[in-house]
């Protein structure tokens, strides 16, 4: 007995393909990666760059005063070029300065250094700040 076109149309029941699976979670996936994105640019902080300047304990080496330090960017903002100050003072007056330059620094990101004076920072009043940055 032959079937009509009609008749086998009758008795067809679509099927999902793997093609049609795999571009399903293939959309999902890429719908979702997009939102995470999304809601992490709309959750992020906006506020401008702010530093926070911590020494750490003091070492000797060959007559040379070691002072470690972190430097913290607390704001939301990527900064760069920022320069960190380190002031010596013996009696109220500057008895040496140094400096360091932090190329770049993100959002909550920490850099670690050092400052090196001759003479010991533990006898006078040492000064660490940040004094300037710049927005890339």
């Amino acid at each position: 007995m032959k079937r009509t076109l009609f008749e086998s149309k009758l008795r067809y029941k679509p099927r999902i393909s793997a093609e049609q699976v795999t571009l399903a979670i293939a959309t999902l996936i890429v719908a979702a990666i997009v939102g995470l994105v999304l809601l992490s640019w709309m959750m992020q902080d906006q506020s401008p760059p702010a530093f926070l300047v911590r020494s750490t304990a003091v070492r000797e080496v060959q007559g040379q005063f070691y002072v470690p330090f972190t430097v913290t960017n607390t704001g939301g903002e990527t900064a760069t070029a920022v320069q960190v100050l380190a002031e010596l003072k013996h009696n109220g007056e500057t008895e040496e300065l140094a400096e360091q330059q932090i190329d770049f620094l993100s959002s909550g990101e920490v850099e670690e250094g050092a400052f090196i004076f001759s003479q010991n920072p533990r006898t006078g009043e040492l000064i660490l700040r940040v004094a300037s940055y710049s927005l890339p």
